[in-house]
This record gives C-alpha cells, sequence and structure tokens, in this order.
C-alpha cells in the first residue's frame, strides 16, 4: 500500500463510520445501505493497521499507548452516547489487537493466553484481534498472495460477529491502498475527530 492510498482508505472508512454511527443515534439503530456499509469501516482500519505495524522499523509499543491513550479519552464519551459501559470503544479493541501483535513480534505467547479473556471488554471481541494479527502477520511475511485465502478466512469470525457478510466488501475497497497522489497525512486527526463526532451526534440526538 502506498502511503496516499493508506490515508485515503482511512478517511473512507471514518465516512462509513459516521454514517453507521449517526444510523445508530438519530435514526433509531438502522438506515438501509448506510448501515450495510458501515460494517466496512472496521475491517478497514484494521487491514490497515495491520499493515502500518507489519512495516520494517514500526514502533508497535508506541502504537499501543497512543491507541489506549485515545480510546480513555473516547471511553467517557462513548459510554454517555451509546448509553453502555461495555464493550469499550473501537480504540481500545486496536490498542488490545496492536498489543497482541507486539507480543507475537517479541515471541511472548504467554502473554497472548492471558489476555485471551480480554477481548470480552471491547468492540468487536476475539473477531477483531485475529483480524489484525492474521493480516499483521501476512504483512509481516509478505504472504499476503500467496496465502490470501487465510486474511479472507480470518474476515469469518467478524461476519459471524456482524450477522452478516458485509465486511468482505473491505477486501475491494482495499485496492484504494495502491494509489499514487500527493496526500497529507493526518497523525493526530483522526482520533480527535473519532471523539468529537460521537460527542457532536449524541448531542443533536
Amino acid at each position: 500500500m502506498t502511503s496516499a492510498g493508506r490515508e485515503i482508505l482511512k478517511w473512507v472508512a471514518v465516512l462509513l463510520m459516521t454514517g453507521d454511527h449517526a444510523a445508530k443515534l438519530l435514526y433509531g439503530g438502522y438506515v438501509p445501505v448506510v448501515s450495510e456499509l458501515g460494517r466496512i469501516a472496521f475491517p478497514v482500519f484494521a487491514l490497515v493497521m495491520a499493515y502500518n505495524l507489519a512495516q520494517p522499523g514500526a514502533d508497535v509499543s508506541k502504537s499501543v499507548k497512543r491507541l489506549a491513550m485515545w480510546g480513555l479519552i473516547a471511553q467517557p464519551v462513548y459510554a454517555w452516547a451509546f448509553d453502555v459501559m461495555l464493550p469499550v470503544n473501537v480504540l481500545l479493541s486496536f490498542a488490545l489487537a496492536a498489543a497482541c501483535v507486539l507480543c507475537a513480534q517479541n515471541r511472548r505467547w504467554w502473554l497472548v493466553v492471558l489476555a485471551i479473556p480480554m477481548p470480552l471488554l471491547v468492540d468487536y471481541q476475539w473477531a477483531g484481534i485475529v483480524l489484525v494479527t492474521v493480516w499483521w502477520w501476512l504483512f509481516a511475511t509478505r504472504r499476503v498472495d500467496s496465502h490470501f485465502w487465510l486474511g479472507a478466512a480470518a474476515f469469518a469470525p467478524l461476519c459471524f460477529y456482524n450477522g452478516n457478510a458485509w465486511a468482505l466488501l473491505a477486501l475491494p475497497v482495499m485496492a484504494l491502498g495502491q494509489v499514487e497522489l500527493q496526500v497529507p497525512r493526518t497523525r493526530w486527526a483522526f482520533y480527535g475527530y473519532y471523539v468529537a463526532h460521537i460527542g457532536l451526534l449524541a448531542i443533536i440526538s
């Protein structure tokens, strides 16, 4: 994936996520097409994050800390907006997934075993962790083409969690990751947007 392609994918996922959250908070939980397309957002974010974590020199520990920090900042707003304490917001899901990648990277398998119950506390649960870690391994070992079947199979728990197969549309959408354009990188904008859009939707509702 190109740098520009990853940025485009991230903001496509942001748009789909925003529509899904608006449907939940403003329209009783479901809007035809908008809600279905919302199922694409998480896997797009997951694959982009997996690719970033798999890059040589990637500081996975720093990613865990950044995701956990913003997840904790977002949690009070998320709990207020959706009137739920558990599972916690998706940034903490990604923080846990990145932590599992870090453990695998350092071959600390015993920590992964100890963390087995923890996905119960986060959004997308084990389905999200599996998707990120499998695709991280594929990207890190450069086996996406030869083991694409494994990457596709990693979507099965997510489809089961969602109760539909709309998440699979993330695979063709990932073709946008090859785009060659001059697109500015936004390191922190997404995190601020995540917190702000949930709060704004909650106020409107």
